[in-house]
């Protein structure tokens, strides 16, 4: 399901980035949590070039399962 977080919960497992009170988040039945939409990666300032991610929306394009969890 789709939430908001509302305080900071540590790195997330797919961008390791941390998640941060405002993130918008998607949490698991197993209760994980990933960022959900794009979060900004990294900007590479050499090339001027924003990254960003998708985490677990991206993740679940080729995983069915949760990134710490695999087996359940």
């Amino acid at each position: 399901s789709e939430d908001v977080l509302s305080k900071d919960a540590g790195e997330c497992a797919i961008c390791l980035e941390e998640l941060q009170q405002g993130d918008t988040i998607a949490r698991l039945p197993c209760l994980c949590i990933y960022h959900k939409g794009q979060v900004f990666l990294r900007m590479h300032i050499k090339f001027q070039k924003v990254t960003f991610i998708d985490c677990i929306d991206e993740w679940f394009e080729v995983n069915r399962s949760c990134p710490e969890h695999p087996s359940d």
